[in-house]
């Protein structure tokens, strides 16, 4: 539980040994003016810059999972990625509406012109375990979260139809793939998107992310030929 909180388990040794209770404020200072230190000010002029204007290359869609940060696991620094999370890393298709998801993306791609897009998915997500969890009958009465997670829907039903014979923790890692793919192919509904990746000045790339042996699963959105339809491609595994 310590871990999936993020709490340092340095700072738990100490409370441990003064028998104190967890001074949020107090550890959040002393790790701020350690960033100060220790980073800011050795580079101080890459700070400054990025203080007047961000040019990422990388625009991030990740999960709202604290166990997950695209950043850390990626390795990226200050002002390298434009990063929106969300609960299970969902990218909803343009006829859905307004999203704060896709009005991150409409920024980073038309005004920042990012060129490359990563929907950054995970093991042992809490929010692909609610979508396949959720009785469809539910309606009205559903959560924020259980009304959120069913647009991964698709994703479901296909799950459950290719591996009904699996357990369910089985079927919740099968689904957090193919919610992954069902966000990247989401991407091209958008035209300012869809007309980038055409030309080659978009590349869309899905990620998934295994907490339990920190290896990474990717694929690629590739065009068909003559640029008449998109798919999914090129998988590599990072271990």
């Amino acid at each position: 539980m310590v871990q999936e909180l993020g709490i340092g388990e340095e700072f738990m040794e100490r409370n441990r040994e003064t028998d104190t209770s967890y001074d949020f404020l107090g550890e959040m200072r002393q790790r701020f003016m350690r960033f100060k230190r220790q980073k800011y000010l050795p580079e101080i002029e890459k700070f400054q810059a990025l203080a007047i204007a961000q040019s990422p290359k990388v625009m991030v869609i990740g999960c709202a999972d604290s166990r997950v940060c695209p950043s850390y696991v990626l390795g990226f620094q200050p002002g390298e990625a434009f990063t929106i999370r969300n609960v299970a890393n969902l990218v909803t298709p343009v006829q859905n509406g307004p999203t704060e998801t896709n009005s991150a993306l409409e920024f980073a791609v038309t005004t920042l012109q990012v060129e490359n897009i990563i929907v950054m998915g995970h093991s042992n997500c809490g929010g692909i375990a609610a979508l396949m969890s959720h009785q469809n009958h539910q309606g009205q009465h559903s959560s924020l979260v259980e009304r959120w997670v069913m647009n991964g829907k698709a994703a479901k039903l296909r799950t459950q139809l290719a591996s009904s014979h699996l357990s369910f923790d089985e079927q919740c890692r099968n689904c957090e793939k193919e919610s992954i793919k069902d966000s990247v192919m989401n991407l091209i509904s958008y035209s300012w998107i869809r007309d980038r990746v055409k030309t080659g000045e978009v590349k869309i790339h899905g990620c998934y992310y295994n907490l339990s042996d920190c290896s990474l699963e990717k694929w690629r959105l590739s065009s068909d030929k003559n640029n008449n339809g998109f798919h999914i491609s090129d998988r590599e595994i990072w271990s």
